[in-house]
């Protein structure tokens, strides 16, 4: 049954929702008040209401609608907010503007689904009611994110706005782009043009998963433009989603080898940017010609990209080359390493340095146990035990293991799905439950920075398909990402209430599959009610 109190309907839940009665009415005549340090999250408003309500908020000294940046909220931290609303004024309060921002999106959800939708399904009245309440709300985790894979099938910019504006509306706070990988280099580089020219554009794509036959005979490709990664990063911000890209290396790199081949180990061979999902054995050679270009690479993305976090990948690197390689081999022994293999952590060091000499923090995948250099936030992907070793090396850390993160796995086990990547199976109620957090020393206190959703898009050509990938189940973990854990009923309750959100916002979402009726095995996604 649908929630009979509003508070139920919100999504994520509020720390503290106190009901009052009665509604305070948006009208033609509401206006808005905010004093400095609040005009950003006045702009959000109208940018959200007014296309879709008709509604204009004009700013007035005496609004009715108050935004109000106040240091002396400093419990609040930087992302909450107190919202009171009674039946003649609203006050949304906060010691941080983005505060202000995560208020906006609680105060829109509280209007009628309708009031979400786009320009072009309008709704046009002259009254629009909001219950009364207060509200106190504080993240549990600050980083809550979502990462996007514009490697493996380019999505363009529009698409990302789009999710932005989808990811803010449940308080999500990163978007992760995955920039490059074996199969396509999608930011330019100016002193490195080939990056993009060549690398962005493959022959061909599988039609399978890694390790099967059939390709697809269709070019793929695309690249952004500078101005519309700036573009997109501006547009971000305005919402309180920061963008963190990735620039993978040492492996995951064979479009930058097509493009530059003496990048590699073999620069005699000539490479086509790769067609094949999975691991490819094609790395980075450890020569200075190398090291050159991943500090003009990363210049470059912290031009485009203002955030404190850049991500350097680090995963799935074969060592094969450099063993293979007496330049490798030479460059490990002056090195003073104890073997090529040693060289990943060595080049990942070399790359780390040059962004924290910059003042930015270096981002790594961690994998079976292998400890990144130091100074790394560490993403742990394949066993939460990583995460728990990392935390006792001294690294913050973002939960984002695959068996309750990776929204490419598929959402149900019935026969005929979409194609999905091979694995387990993540439905609705895994995403919600997530994993539990590692168990930390006393000096490890506050090392996990939080959790962060997957899409990888070996599979996910369409804009249509992020939808149906992402929604519900990214839901279900920025839930738990703002909330703290959640009972499974409540959790299903508010989304219940919610799925008319999405669906006014156009969002293709993934329908729950009913359980199985003929057979012992009941599908995984369980039902919402």
């Amino acid at each position: 049954m649908p929630p009979h109190h509003p508070e139920e309907a919100l999504l994520p839940r509020p720390t503290r929702y106190t009901p009052r009665s009665g509604h305070f009415t948006l009208d033609p005549a509401t206006t808005v008040r905010t004093t400095p340090g609040a005009e950003g999250a006045a702009d959000l408003l109208r940018t959200l209401l007014t296309p879709s309500t008709g509604l204009f908020l004009a700013p007035s000294r005496t609004g009715t609608i108050t935004l109000a940046v106040d240091a002396g909220l400093h419990g609040l931290g930087e992302e909450g907010y107190a919202l009171t609303i009674s039946q003649h004024s609203v006050m949304l309060r906060a010691a941080d503007p983005t505060g202000l921002l995560r208020g906006v999106q609680t105060l829109r959800q509280l209007l009628p689904a309708e009031a979400l939708g786009p320009v072009a399904r309008a709704v046009r009245r002259d009254r629009w009611e909001v219950p009364c309440a207060e509200i106190t709300d504080i993240p549990h985790h600050p980083w809550r994110g979502l990462m996007i894979d514009v490697a493996r099938h380019f999505h363009d910019a529009a698409t990302l706005r789009r999710h932005v504006d989808l990811m803010a509306l449940h308080k999500l706070n990163v978007l992760h782009l995955h920039l490059t990988d074996d199969q396509g280099w999608r930011m330019p580089v100016a002193s490195y043009p080939r990056l993009t020219t060549v690398g962005a554009h493959r022959a061909q794509s599988m039609t399978g998963p890694d390790g099967t036959s059939g390709f697809d005979g269709r070019p793929h490709g695309g690249a952004y433009t500078r101005t519309e990664l700036a573009d997109l990063v501006a547009y971000a911000a305005q919402r309180g989603v920061r963008v963190v890209p990735e620039v993978g290396m040492p492996g995951h790199v064979r479009a930058a080898l097509a493009a530059y081949p003496h990048l590699g180990n073999r620069p005699e061979h000539t490479l086509g940017v790769w067609t094949r999902w999975g691991v490819c054995e094609t790395v980075l050679g450890v020569h200075d010609e190398v090291l050159d270009f991943l500090r003009a690479v990363l210049d470059e993305v912290m031009e485009v990209f203002p955030s404190p976090y850049i991500h350097l990948g680090g995963d799935e690197c074969p060592t094969t080359e450099w063993e293979q390689s007496p330049r490798a081999r030479a460059r490990a022994a002056a090195e003073g390493l104890p073997s090529p293999a040693a060289l990943h952590g060595w080049l990942l060091g070399r790359a780390g340095a040059h962004l924290l000499e910059h003042g930015r923090r270096p981002v790594g995948w961690a994998e079976d146990g292998a400890l990144l250099p130091p100074g790394f936030t560490v993403m742990s992907w394949r066993d939460p035990a990583h995460a728990a070793a990392a935390v006792r090396h001294g690294h913050d850390v973002v939960l984002t293991h695959h068996r309750t993160c990776y929204l490419d796995y598929a959402q149900d086990d019935l026969p005929g799905g979409p194609a999905a990547q091979p694995g387990p199976v993540v439905d609705l109620r895994t995403v919600h439950g997530g994993d539990p957090e590692p168990q930390t020393p006393a000096d490890g206190g506050g090392r996990i920075l939080g959790t962060q959703a997957q899409i990888w898009t070996e599979f996910a050509p369409r804009a249509a398909d992020i939808d149906r990938l992402a929604y519900p189940r990214l839901c279900a973990l920025a839930d738990r990402a703002w909330s703290g854990p959640t009972s499974w009923a409540d959790f299903t309750s508010r989304l219940h209430a919610h799925l008319p959100r999405l669906d006014a916002l156009g969002v293709r979402r993934h329908q729950p599959a009913a359980p199985r009726t003929t057979s012992a095995t009941p599908a995984r996604t369980a039902p919402l009610a």
